[in-house]
């Protein structure tokens, strides 16, 4: 490593660490353009950042898709849209009974949060009043937190949702606003930036994730990181594109592994306060190296199955996070 590479480094642990400031978006893009080799004293800045900003503790979360495909919108990732000629079809929302028997499995492995995932562009009046019942039954039953992730958000709708005790709720960016058109149409990403913002003005937490691999530019993803400042989530999953058949974007190749730990430390660095959650795609993408995130700034993950895709087994996940001495805690956004 270069004495100017250890200097960029020395200055952003300054930044972060003893003046305890965010970085800006061009001192972020100057790290992106580091040479592979520095990417692990990347991320153990990174690491190191986690610790002073979050603390130790992991949190552990369960999601369950409550009711999967036949969306209208387009997003070019996603398998459950209607649109696209994918292996995934449309099946009903899940009886209430199936929904708690998942939670219940969930609160098992130590978790402290479960999140019910529809897929639709935003909550009918059915929909809406099936989550208002189904939210405070999960937290009686479990004790586990609820988090509901189903679209586009009416302030009315957020409201409710709020006062029913949802906790957190996802609406993700996906991607930077100049890349967002070529990955959906149907859709603005004000409208899903509008929600974000509702999000937070009733009282729930916002949980918005990124998805990267799609194509979007080294300089789109620091685009990104202050779009997610502007909305100021609670936390971030970090998804990595792991191409869907029948999508616009399925022959995509999957993100390197060592690209992948770049930015995951680089999303901890220019975001030091969030949740940063491994999320969709870690499996396919990391492989073997899904520990190395985990010291990389990642604070959280979702364990078990995701939407469309199988996880690893909870187990090992688990067991990743005893033998990195790494507590399993709830936790929120550091002040």
């Amino acid at each position: 490593m270069t004495t100017s590479t250890r200097n960029l480094l020395a200055a952003a642990g300054d930044a972060l660490l003893e003046d305890r400031r965010p970085l800006t978006l061009d001192e972020l893009s100057v790290l992106a353009a580091m040479p592979d080799r520095a990417v692990p004293a990347l991320a153990a800045l990174a690491h190191e950042v986690r610790l002073a900003w979050c603390g130790s503790e992991v949190e552990v979360e369960g999601i369950l898709s409550a009711k999967t495909g036949g969306c209208p919108e387009d997003c070019h990732f996603c398998s459950q849209s209607a649109q696209f000629d994918s292996p995934v079809k449309a099946t009903p929302f899940l009886d209430a009974d199936e929904i708690l028997k998942a939670a219940e499995e969930t609160a098992a492995l130590g978790a402290s949060e479960f999140c019910i995932v529809l897929a639709v562009r935003g909550p009918n009046a059915i929909v809406m009043d099936q989550l208002v019942r189904l939210a405070p039954l999960v937290r009686e039953r479990t004790g586990l937190n609820v988090a509901v992730s189903a679209g586009i958000l009416t302030r009315v709708q957020a409201e409710r949702l709020a006062t029913a005790g949802v906790h957190r709720y996802n609406h993700n960016l996906e991607t930077a606003r100049s890349f967002f058109p070529k990955i959906v149409t149907t859709h603005s990403w004000a409208e899903r930036f509008d929600t974000c913002t509702l999000v937070r003005e009733v009282g729930m937490e916002l949980c918005c994730g990124v998805l990267l691999g799609m194509g979007e530019s080294d300089a789109q993803r620091i685009e990104l990181i202050g779009e997610l400042r502007d909305a100021e989530p609670a936390e971030v999953p970090i998804n990595f594109l792991n191409p869907r058949p029948g999508t616009p974007l399925g022959d995509r190749p999957l993100v390197e592994p060592l690209e992948a730990i770049r930015w995951i430390a680089l999303f901890r660095l220019g975001l030091p306060e969030v949740i940063l959650r491994y999320a969709g795609g870690r499996e396919v993408t990391l492989r073997e190296l899904q520990s190395l995130g985990m010291t990389a700034g990642i604070n959280a993950l979702i364990v078990g199955n995701y939407l469309t895709t199988l996880g690893r087994d909870a187990s090992d996940d688990l067991r990743m996070l005893e033998d990195l001495r790494m507590p399993i805690g709830a936790l929120s956004r550091a002040i």
